[in-house]
């Protein structure tokens, strides 16, 4: 019997197109874009949310585990706080980390309003948020939320993306999280479009990609998570050329990973050394890097209306940068092969300065990492982007970034890169960041920065 195939192009037509079109769209039809800070300034004066810092011992469903003092909820969901050790030719060391291994799903609902994309948008609290409202993507739970773990209410759209037409999916990656703070962290980051009538709940509005662009450019405006969403989508446009091919640039990397010598693993948190356990924190003897502590939450608003929980609090805010040239008419940004402890692999693609400066200042100046007193220093002329974002605030508590991108020249940022350093132009960090864990987080956030600036034609400096 012969079995009929069909075979269907390898490439979905128009999408990169009619993402452009949307980012190319300042104004929607359910929302004005001015209008945005105010209704996202209204969530945060009428959800009634408190939260207070409070000792280890006022956690409800956490405790440290007698054996191996590692911080857990009673249920064995969610996540625990353990310890990890690190080992490199250079050194190694010890500290907490977050220990998740359930996947969560960061989902955006796509659907066309005369003509153009809307993407369904929450004004999402998080506790750990600067602002404690963010734009959010329409789902954003992990498997213990939307499994209902905490006895709390059904998460609102997730069926469109628990069993999704595949056809109708115009993102879906998994992509790693904060390898400093979470062990081998993932997330399903999505974009599934809808036909049909789909209400938009009093938290939610419909936006085109252009008014989404135009957050992006607010102090803590759009939270991470929609920001990593974004970043996977498939919105470069077209490039003349690159410094390096993508053989080559995707070779580079591949030996770079191979070459980076790293072995952690996990410990129990009550046995790292340098750091102290008080009543309120587990923090390093020198009070550099973060520290873990606790917080009460009150009037949520959310699944549930209240809860106590461990979280980790960073002792400054960070600077995270893209140095940029333009090489024969095309942009690229100098990208870190970086290691950190808690990826999957040994390394990914971050930022060319991705650091808190407090913690190098004692340092002499041939000690401090590359780059950064080359962006700290930069002219303002030379920035093209500057905004303060936080990082995911269900995990972290104000942990902000300043968030740059920075015109260099051949005497700050040489085009032979350094060992460890790639030029790269945002259409290459876009095709990577369609596959798992080649981009990490905080690059994911400049690159949805650079591609939807760019696929709407709008500069990236007021």
């Amino acid at each position: 019997m012969t079995v009929e195939t069909r075979l269907v192009p390898r490439h979905r037509a128009g999408t990169t197109e009619r993402l452009a079109l949307s980012a190319a769209t300042p104004e929607g039809v359910h929302i004005a874009t001015a209008d945005v800070p105010g209704w996202l300034d209204f969530h945060r004066l009428t959800c009634g949310t408190a939260i207070r810092r409070i000792p280890f011992a006022e956690l409800d469903h956490w405790s440290f585990a007698p054996d191996t003092g590692d911080l857990r909820h009673s249920s064995g969901k969610f996540f625990t706080v353990e310890g990890l050790h690190a080992v490199r030719p250079e050194g190694s060391w010890q500290q907490p980390i977050i220990v998740q291994p359930e996947i969560g799903i960061l989902g955006i609902l796509a659907k066309e309003f005369d003509g153009v994309l809307h993407f369904l948008m929450q004004a999402k609290m998080e506790p750990g948020n600067p602002n404690l409202v963010q734009l959010s993507p329409t789902v954003q739970a992990t498997r213990s939320n939307y499994t209902k773990a905490h006895g709390g209410a059904e998460v609102k759209y997730l069926e469109h993306f628990l069993d999704p037409d595949r056809e109708r999916v115009l993102t879906d990656v998994l992509q790693s999280e904060h390898g400093a703070w979470f062990y081998r962290k993932r997330n399903r980051n999505m974009i599934v479009e809808v036909e049909g009538e789909v209400p938009a709940d009093e938290d939610f509005r419909w936006l085109t990609l252009g008014q989404i662009t135009a957050m992006l450019r607010i102090d803590n405006a759009v939270n991470m998570d929609a920001r990593t969403v974004l970043a996977s989508a498939p919105l470069a446009a077209a490039e003349a050329g690159a410094l390096a091919s993508d053989a080559d640039l995707l070779a580079w990397f591949t030996g770079e990973r191979a070459r980076q010598d790293i072995h952690v693993r996990r410990m129990p948190l009550r046995d790292i050394s340098g750091w102290r356990r008080d009543e309120h924190s587990v923090r390093r003897e020198d009070d550099r890097f973060f520290r873990v502590v606790a917080v009460s939450v009150e009037g949520a608003g959310r699944e549930v209306a209240g809860w106590t929980q461990p979280i980790i609090e960073p002792t400054g805010q960070g600077i995270v940068a893209f140095a940029r040239r333009v090489f024969d008419g095309v942009p690229h940004v100098l990208a870190h092969a970086r290691v950190e402890g808690g990826f999957l692999d040994t390394a990914e693609l971050a930022p060319t300065v991705q650091y808190v400066p407090e913690n190098y200042a004692h340092l002499p100046a041939e000690q401090r990492p590359p780059f950064l007193d080359a962006i700290l220093s930069a002219s303002p002329d030379r920035v093209r982007y500057s905004t303060v974002l936080s990082e995911e605030g269900g995990r972290f508590l104000n942990a902000d970034s300043r968030y740059l991108i920075v015109d260099t020249d051949e005497a700050t940022t040489p085009a032979e890169a350094p060992p460890g350093y790639h030029w790269v132009t945002p259409g290459q960090l876009n095709w990577l960041a369609g596959h798992s864990r080649y981009v990490n987080v905080q690059a994911r956030t400049l690159l949805a920065v650079l591609t939807t600036h760019a696929a709407g034609r709008t500069p990236l400096s007021r």
